[in-house]
């Protein structure tokens, strides 16, 4: 994964990412089908993606919507009961795939699959943000299982074992989703999405960048960062566990446990807030009996 010190270049990513005939921002190519056509989705920014699929966040960080423009015949697919709203014209089937693997693992047996022309909305059911990222061939991505939204019909997700020691330390489950394939991968979180990037790069070309939609804060070659576990959306790069402190006394008055020591090269996108954190807090408030 490398990456040019210049100006960040949006419409030459994309043209890396899927060739140099597809153009870059502005209004999609593809309309807007039935009642939805005179929304006011006509005034957000459309980006193009694979598949002649091009696609819309708007009202983030915490009630974020994502907008997708189907094309004739194109599919994407979503976690099951995403869709907020969508055009007449798009097929809606309900795919289920079971297995005794997912059974045991706890992986999704159901999914949604829109098939175009037309526009659909989606949405996640906690507060928060989405973005994308980007899959091919050459990165390997894992995330959490509750991050999963939404992908373009080429990329594969597959349930895959992280091994007990990191399950039980890392804030994530035994099982998470190991992300393959080729095209858009729209993942969801508590809270705001913030991006580290531990980069092969060793020349320094300042503290931040635009990527996307992220900021990403660049680190010299063999860097590390430490996450807090429980914050974990999706990574590209190794990691370890390890105790916050240097004593179990120091993790009991900081408040910290274990944490997530990331090694580059690769890309961690962190959730702003931890779910188990905030049921344990909505249950500190809620009324005792009598």
């Amino acid at each position: 994964m490398a990456y040019n010190p210049g100006q960040y270049n949006p419409q030459q990513q994309q043209q890396q990412q899927y060739g140099s005939n597809v153009p870059y921002g502005g209004k999609g190519q593809h309309q807007p089908h039935g009642p939805l056509a005179a929304s006011s989705w006509d005034n957000n920014s459309w980006t193009p993606t694979v598949d002649g699929i091009s696609y819309s966040i708007t009202n983030r960080d915490t009630n974020t919507l994502l907008n997708v423009r189907i094309p004739q015949g194109s599919v994407i697919k979503s976690k099951p009961g995403a869709m907020i709203q969508m055009s007449p014209s798009i097929t809606l089937q309900g795919k289920v795939k079971f297995s005794m693997k997912k059974m045991f693992t706890g992986g999704e047996m159901a999914e949604s699959i829109y098939t175009g022309p037309g526009e659909v909305s989606l949405a996640p059911t906690l507060f928060g943000d989405i973005t994308t990222i980007p899959i091919n061939s050459s990165e390997g991505w894992t995330m959490g299982k509750d991050a999963f939204l939404a992908c373009t019909n080429g990329v594969v997700k597959e349930t895959k074992s992280q091994g007990l020691g990191k399950a039980l330390f890392s804030g994530e489950d035994l099982f998470v989703y190991h992300v393959s394939g080729h095209g858009i991968l729209w993942v969801t979180s508590f809270g705001a999405i913030v991006v580290r990037e531990v980069c092969r790069s060793t020349t320094p070309i300042g503290p931040k960048r635009a990527f996307a939609d992220r900021w990403i804060v660049q680190l010299q070659h063999n860097e590390q960062h430490i996450v807090d576990n429980g914050h974990l959306v999706a990574w590209n790069c190794r990691y370890a566990i390890e105790k916050a402190g240097k004593s179990g006394m120091h993790s009991i008055t900081t408040g910290e446990g274990a944490v997530c020591r990331f090694t580059g090269p690769g890309r961690i996108y962190i959730q702003t807030r931890n779910l188990d954190e905030f049921g344990e807090w909505c249950a500190a408030q809620a009324p005792r009996g009598a």
